[in-house]
């Protein structure tokens, strides 16, 4: 299994956990997973589907049921955009009656569900999203993180290369992933410097000119 789906094995397990005792008067156990299944991060988005599910069978033993209730999970594709994921999730919450949400997959969408999440006093369970705002300046107690943030890819590549000396360019998308990124990334050089940022739509296919500025 890829790395993310392991970590999404991870949480169906503590998804089981926590879900045993919740609404106990329901037959079912709902969770709506909410992730770009179309749009440019669609391989992601299979990941983490595929590690939900098998983490969840694997952690009731084939059963799909906690404590002799069901467990139902509901997709959602939020298309990568942060209107239809803050909908998705409010649907979710209010019409569907999950007991708790897991995704999204894209950093945007994410922010645009934190406050959804707090407004409903419902857990949302980010997976893969990495923007350090999601657990930092934008988050609410409802709000838990399983995979890695900004901050954490940033000191991992410091450590590769901050060395006296050493100038470097950045190239980033131009969203919150990118720019969480790049920031911490810079926040996390002690000796390195960098020189020079260059931000590209998301849909970007040619990067040649953002090339030639850093070269």
């Amino acid at each position: 299994m890829t790395h993310t789906t392991r970590r999404l094995a991870v949480i169906a397990l503590a998804c089981t956990a926590s879900l045993a005792f919740a609404q106990a008067t329901k037959g079912e156990i709902r969770i709506a997973h909410i992730h770009s299944k179309t749009g440019p991060l669609e391989a992601y988005a299979k990941q983490t589907q595929a590690g939900l599910m098998m983490g969840l069978s694997y952690a009731t033993g084939g059963s799909m049921m906690v404590a002799g209730k069901k467990i139902v999970v509901i997709e959602k594709d939020d298309q990568g955009k942060p209107d239809v994921g803050k909908s998705l999730l409010a649907a979710a919450y209010a019409d569907d009656k999950v007991d708790i949400a897991v995704g999204p997959t894209a950093s945007p969408v994410a922010l645009a569900m934190l406050p959804v999440a707090e407004e409903y006093k419902k857990i949302l369970l980010v997976e893969p999203a990495v923007a350090d705002s999601i657990t930092g300046d934008k988050w609410n107690k409802y709000i838990f993180r399983t995979g890695r943030n900004s901050s954490q890819d940033a000191l991992a590549n410091a450590a590769a290369f901050d060395q006296e000396g050493v100038s470097i360019a950045t190239l980033a998308q131009d969203y919150a992933f990118g720019r969480d990124g790049s920031k911490a990334f810079k926040d996390a050089l002690k000796k390195a410097k960098v020189v020079h940022e260059e931000y590209v739509p998301q849909n970007a296919t040619d990067i040649t000119a953002a090339a030639q500025r850093i070269f």
